[in-house]
């Protein structure tokens, strides 16, 4: 199947705000809002949607996540970017690229 059927894809790259790169500032609603993330992410891979998603190690200034996944249309990659819950609830920065994987380990 040609990649156009299957969507194009696209790549957001989420940053925490400043208030949660330290620990300590981490609320019961910030945890809430980062399990409705997985939740969503856990949708999109059922949807046959998600590439893949990950977070760098630690927490500081240099602190980011990236969702890999395919959508139709850039408009429709911005849509699906900002009904994710860490972006929608404002605990996360976020940009959306399209994007291209070149090439990747048979899984």
């Amino acid at each position: 199947m040609s990649m156009e059927k299957q969507g194009k894809q696209f790549i957001y790259v989420l940053k925490p705000v400043d208030r949660l790169l330290n620990v300590e500032n981490w609320t019961e609603v910030d945890e809430q809002i980062i399990s409705r993330h997985f939740s969503y992410l856990k949708d999109l891979k059922q949807e046959g949607k998600l590439i893949l998603a990950g977070k760098t190690v630690g927490l500081n200034e240099k602190t980011f996540g990236i969702v890999i996944f395919k959508a139709e249309s850039l408009e429709e990659a911005s849509k699906m970017m900002r009904q994710d819950p860490s972006v929608n609830e404002a605990i996360m920065n976020a940009e959306v690229f399209e994007y291209r994987v070149a090439i990747t380990k048979d899984l």
